[in-house]
């Protein structure tokens, strides 16, 4: 397993590429090892596993929790999606910088997303299975999010790479406010 930085200009944000055992049955590989996660440096106690199935086109983000906010081991199990990480840590060096990557049952790579971070995913193929782990149960009253094409952030979805017109959206992702309409309860600590 290889541990490293999942994008150069933002801290904490880790890449995970497991390894995959293959032969004539199929494949193996660990999603979570407690030990070897501790020792690339995440070491979060996990209290949920979420499992989401999409179908292609579907936006589902930019969501975070206030309270009990959330870390989040991320990974595709079928199909490919486009994942986002938002930094909303104030005071941190990329906030309100995202990082953006294709995850895909062919290319078995997980993302560890930090506390502090909001999340989103595009499903980009027919049917999109995405597993991920949290840090914290989910408590409805602290659910929050931002609109998925706030100008002040910017994501570059890949909506014509991939032959999608229109993002489905949720009523509730469509009605999300923009990040300078929200007030943000996170800060930034060094190596959090």
């Amino acid at each position: 397993m290889k541990i490293s930085k999942a994008d150069p200009q933002i801290d904490d944000l880790l890449l995970i590429e497991p390894d995959v055992f293959k032969d004539h049955r199929g494949s193996f590989q660990e999603i979570y090892n407690a030990l070897r996660f501790q020792q690339g440096g995440i070491d979060p106690a996990f209290a949920q596993d979420n499992l989401s199935h999409s179908r292609k086109g579907v936006l589902r983000g930019l969501h975070f929790q206030v309270d009990h906010p959330q870390a989040k081991l991320v990974t595709v199990i079928k199909g490919a999606a486009f994942d986002v990480a938002l930094d909303l840590r104030i005071g941190s060096p990329s906030y309100l910088k995202w990082s953006g990557s294709v995850f895909s049952e062919e290319n078995p790579r997980m993302i560890f997303i930090p506390e502090g971070f909001a999340h989103g995913f595009l499903a980009l193929s027919e049917h999109v299975t995405l597993f991920y782990k949290c840090s914290d149960s989910y408590f409805p009253q602290g659910d929050r999010g931002i609109i998925w094409n706030d100008p002040d952030v910017g994501v570059e979805w890949p909506f014509s790479e991939f032959g999608i017109v229109d993002p489905v959206l949720s009523v509730k992702d469509q009605s999300l406010p923009k990040v300078s309409e929200i007030s943000i309860p996170f800060r930034y600590r060094q190596g959090s």
